[in-house]
């Protein structure tokens, strides 16, 4: 069983991660801004602690950190304001990668974006700064030392997830639910093997276990391209 600690535990992905996890027996734990969130996360077997992520010090979030096996950040803003972007998806991650360290955490999984995520669309200004804010924050965690996991799933949707994905290193962008984020993020914890790689997510017709499966297969055996068995 993990002890995991969710930076974003009332987002959409990481409140359904919590509630995956804690299904499986996990410890959970995260980190809340108002105490009537901790309140209600304590009702669902959730150990939430208060504070603000853009305000707090390293030291304090280190604190809150130690003892977990491994520290989820699924914390962002969603293309908004830039100085919340700012805040959370890039000086944000960074904290909590210092703060990783200085509890004595090895393993960081990071909930990123896809590149080619409304590459459709007419973007504004805003949110080509929240993609390049959260490109930075993939290389901060890949350059970081820590055994780091960052998955990029395609444009995020609500209602039930299918179960079946495609996951690899460079996967097509669409749409995908956020419950089946979740799902495929909690079976990936649970593989030590896997650690040290960027792994794009898409709707698909693998199911979560054998998509995560084909992964380890890939990370071992060093081809990118080995499909699906």
């Amino acid at each position: 069983m993990l002890d995991v600690f969710i930076i974003g535990v009332t987002g959409g992905v990481g409140d359904l991660l919590a509630q995956k996890l804690a299904r499986r027996g996990d410890t959970v734990r995260g980190l809340v801004r108002r105490d009537d969130q901790r309140a209600e996360l304590a009702s669902r077997g959730v150990k939430a602690r208060v504070g603000d992520l853009a305000t707090m010090t390293v030291e304090a979030l280190a604190s809150m950190l130690e003892g977990a096996d491994v520290v989820v950040f699924s914390a962002g803003s969603n293309g908004g304001d830039r100085e919340v972007t700012k805040a959370i998806d890039g000086d944000g991650v960074a904290k909590a990668i210092d703060a990783a360290r200085l509890a004595g955490v090895e393993r960081f999984a990071l909930v990123s974006v896809l590149p080619e995520s409304w590459r459709e669309r007419d973007l504004g200004d805003d949110v080509e700064y929240y993609f390049a804010v959260k490109k930075a924050a993939d290389v901060a965690l890949s350059r970081s030392g820590l055994n780091w996991l960052i998955l990029r799933p395609s444009l995020l949707v609500d209602g039930p997830g299918a179960g079946a994905v495609s996951l690899g290193p460079a996967e097509f962008h669409g749409r995908i639910p956020r419950d089946d984020v979740a799902g495929t993020l909690a079976v990936l914890l649970h593989e030590p093997r896997i650690g040290r790689q960027i792994l794009e997510l898409n709707t698909g017709t693998t199911p979560i276990g054998a998509a995560v499966r084909a992964s380890v297969r890939r990370s071992l055996s060093g081809d990118p391209h080995d499909p699906p068995r």
